[in-house]
């Protein structure tokens, strides 16, 4: 019976597994699906928050202190609707991600697809990132 027991280690306080000998760690996988799920919706209600204020940008683009010029404006437009919101499939990527999802508020992309297209794209990370880090990629 205390064989059983040293084959899968807890750390307390980190609630991390540790495998021993031939033993197996299940401890994982619900703990990953809880991580993943909470940095999803935390990670695609900061993108909401992004779109929200795009959406509400264009108001204050007469006002002399606004960061971007109309012709700048016009071209950023036009990028987005050469590559549309299938671009938002990049939100996950660090440093573009960001102005994408504000960019989409901007082109008034309908809320529905804008929180498709970023829950796949955010969430598909979080499932890459648990896979390779419990080893199953």
């Amino acid at each position: 019976m205390n064989e059983a027991f040293e084959g899968v280690v807890v750390q307390q306080g980190e609630g991390e597994c540790r495998q021993e000998d031939s033993g197996s760690c299940h401890h994982g996988a619900p703990r990953a699906w809880l991580l993943i799920a909470v940095a999803s919706v935390g990670n695609v209600l900061g993108s909401v928050i992004n779109w929200w204020l795009g959406r509400g940008l264009l108001h204050f683009r007469e006002r002399r202190w606004f960061p971007v010029s109309a012709q700048a404006l016009e071209r950023a437009q036009a990028r987005y609707q050469r590559f549309g919101s299938w671009s938002l499939l990049l939100s996950w990527v660090p440093i573009i991600g960001d102005p994408l999802t504000l960019a989409a508020g901007v082109m008034k992309e309908p809320l529905w697809r804008f929180l498709l297209l970023v829950t796949l794209a955010k969430t598909g990370r979080y499932l890459v990132l648990a896979a390779v880090t419990l080893q199953l990629l």
